[in-house]
């Protein structure tokens, strides 16, 4: 993966089952496309966790998720600034997600983190 900015901010969490389809719809169609708008973000991408299988020392081993969240949000920003900025801080509490999304949301964690060796490809 190559990434266009020194700095990656990741957004992770769980959504309680009954509330998955607007979660997926509210993020793609308004929370995503209002973060693109703040200066500084340059690319997000939506992840989601999967079964982890992965061949070591001749066997396959089936990794355990330990409580990481189901889905992941990672967002290309240009300084970590970005995250503190008037422009965020408004983008996060636009449209439907505060109110309707956010409250069914469990487990969050946010990590900032430094690309200290971009790679080309």
């Amino acid at each position: 993966m190559s990434f266009k900015t020194r700095y990656i901010f990741s957004a992770s969490m769980d959504v309680s089952p009954e509330s998955e389809s607007l979660f997926n719809e509210v993020y793609d169609d308004e929370h995503v496309p209002m973060l693109l708008e703040v200066p500084g973000v340059v690319a997000v991408s939506r992840l989601i966790t999967e079964e982890l299988k992965v061949a070591m020392g001749g066997e396959i081993h089936v990794v355990p998720n330990n409580g990481i969240p189901r889905y992941s949000a990672v967002y290309q920003i240009e300084s970590p600034e970005v995250l503190t900025s008037n422009a965020w801080a408004a983008a996060v509490e636009q449209g439907r997600w505060p109110g309707q999304v956010r409250p069914h949301t469990s487990n969050r964690q946010h990590v900032l983190r430094k690309v200290i060796r971009p790679s080309e490809g």
